[in-house]
């Protein structure tokens, strides 16, 4: 039997871009939370961490209610694009960036955190800015830990399920995600697919995983 590998190639592509999104995010969220201090900062880390505790199904409606076609951003982005954003695979990178974030804020708040800050002191000294001693002090010594995060980061978001259906749909050969057609064999009985797909997930979500605890025991050591 034929296995139809687009929504493993989508679910790659989507992860890759949620990651990339949300590295670029984290970052910045961690950096704010871990050395300013202003009005609202638990508030902002609240709502950071929400996608974590709410049930995937809740993160879908508040999407579909920010997103949708009804709402501002929804129409403005079809009045610019031609297309709504919803049940696209672009709604389906949107889901997986919002769960993948909160990991690599904590990850990121963390690790900056735990920064020597003498060496932030010297480098302020120095005549430093803020952001020279960000790129060339804060991150590089924080990097490992950084880089575990980015790694479940992204098994995350290659496996998210609840969020994306909502919001993305599933449509076999546009929106269709490696977690959903799975869901979608088993129901069909087709369990060749299913079990293809569920091994070579797992497989890859091993081995990011290895990735990530093998980065963190480097920065152990």
């Amino acid at each position: 039997m034929q296995i139809d590998w687009f929504p493993l190639w989508l679910s790659l592509e989507v992860a890759t871009l949620a990651t990339l999104i949300s590295l670029v995010a984290g970052i910045w969220l961690a950096w704010l939370l871990s050395h300013k201090d202003f009005a609202g900062k638990n508030v902002l880390d609240a709502i950071t961490t929400l996608p974590l505790a709410l049930p995937p199904t809740v993160l879908g409606y508040y999407l579909l209610v920010v997103i949708g076609r009804t709402s501002w951003l929804g129409g403005a982005w079809e009045a610019i694009t031609g297309s709504p954003l919803v049940f696209t695979w672009k709604a389906a990178v949107i889901a997986s960036t919002l769960h993948a974030v909160p990991l690599l804020v904590k990850s990121t708040r963390a690790a900056l955190e735990n920064v020597d800050q003498s060496y932030e002191r010297a480098a302020r000294s120095l005549g430093a800015s803020e952001w020279r001693l960000f790129w060339r002090i804060s991150i590089p010594l924080a990097r490992r830990p950084i880089a575990a995060a980015t790694a479940l980061a992204f098994a995350r978001s290659l496996g998210d399920f609840g969020a994306t259906l909502m919001i993305a749909g599933d449509i076999p050969g546009r929106t269709q995600t490696a977690a959903i057609a799975i869901y979608d064999a088993v129901e069909s009985g087709n369990t060749i697919l299913a079990r293809t797909l569920v091994i070579v997930i797992s497989i890859l979500t091993a081995a990011i995983v290895w990735l990530s605890n093998w980065l963190e025991e480097r920065r152990a050591r």
